[in-house]
């Protein structure tokens, strides 16, 4: 008999509950650093907190990776109880956690075998749908390898398209990658921005709100290219009137089979910057 398979993410996939419990995922928390405290992403501070606090805060949060010592004990823990173990995790050009797994591998000893580590190469829902894709292969009884070619399809069809109030955060972090082009225009300018192989790119930029909403659902139209089935996921930063505006225009588009909606987490919302939006989608995956 085969070994069951474990899936492991980390907490940026920002997964709804429901699924995570049903699916017996495990989560990896990274972690924000606000002052002298520090905060596991989505377990010792909700978004709801975060974004409050954010508003009114003298000190901006920085962000930290999963420790390889806590990959190590989320691997053990499953393979002790008998599972093989499949982690996917946030693009390895915007965290350093991709690194900490592949550390954490190392110090399993004899068995690295029974452990596979994908580097998503994207983030939020568009990480997470994916996740989701190879937990469901785990429970339908697919082997390690199964799931891996399962996880790694699913990955090459996603993408994710999203909107933020400034580039301030971004740029703050770090994190702004090919988007520096935008940073001296911004005036009036609403940037769409992309992960594309896992860095943020920008993809287009748009004079109103509502036209860059407009615009997020025709990228990623073209992007599917009639390609199905499709799923949608909409993730946002504080934004709920803007997630929904977003995700009745897109489901109206494209049809998706299933629909997520998802605030993002405290790690990804200290990036991106409060009044986030973003449209994550995954096709051509039955």
């Amino acid at each position: 008999m085969s070994n069951k398979v474990a899936i492991v993410t980390d907490s940026t996939a920002y997964l709804p509950e429901e699924y995570v419990n049903q699916h017996n995922i495990s989560i990896t928390p990274l972690s924000l650093i606000w002052g002298e405290e520090v905060q596991r992403d989505g377990v010792d501070i909700s978004p709801n907190q975060f974004y409050k606090r954010l508003t009114t805060s003298k000190v901006m949060p920085t962000t930290s990776q999963v420790t390889p010592a806590m990959m190590h004990d989320t691997f053990k823990s499953l393979l002790d109880e008998g599972f093989d173990v499949l982690g996917i995790f946030i693009s390895s050009k915007i965290s350093g956690t991709v690194q900490s797994a592949m550390q954490a591998l190392e110090m399993l000893d004899g068995n690295a075998p029974r452990v596979a580590v994908i580097d998503s190469l994207t983030t939020t829902m568009a990480m997470g749908m994916p996740v989701l894709t190879a937990a469901r292969a785990a429970q339908a009884g697919e082997s390690l390898a199964e799931c891996q070619k399962v996880v790694e399809n699913a990955c090459k069809n996603t993408g994710v398209f999203f909107l933020v109030e400034t580039l301030e955060f971004l740029r703050r972090g770090g994190r702004i990658g090919g988007a520096q082009a935008l940073l001296g225009n911004v005036l009036n300018i609403k940037p769409i921005l992309e992960l594309r192989d896992g860095r943020i790119e920008s993809a287009d930029k748009v004079r109103t709100k509502q036209k860059a909403i407009q615009r997020v659902v025709e990228l990623a139209a073209e992007r599917i290219n009639g390609r199905t089935p499709v799923r949608l996921a909409v993730t946002h930063a504080n934004a709920e009137a803007d997630a929904e505006t977003l995700l009745k225009a897109a489901q109206a588009e494209l049809s998706p089979i299933e629909v997520f909606s998802s605030p993002l987490s405290p790690v990804i919302g200290s990036h991106a910057g409060p009044g986030t939006v973003a449209l994550n989608f995954m096709y051509g995956i039955s």
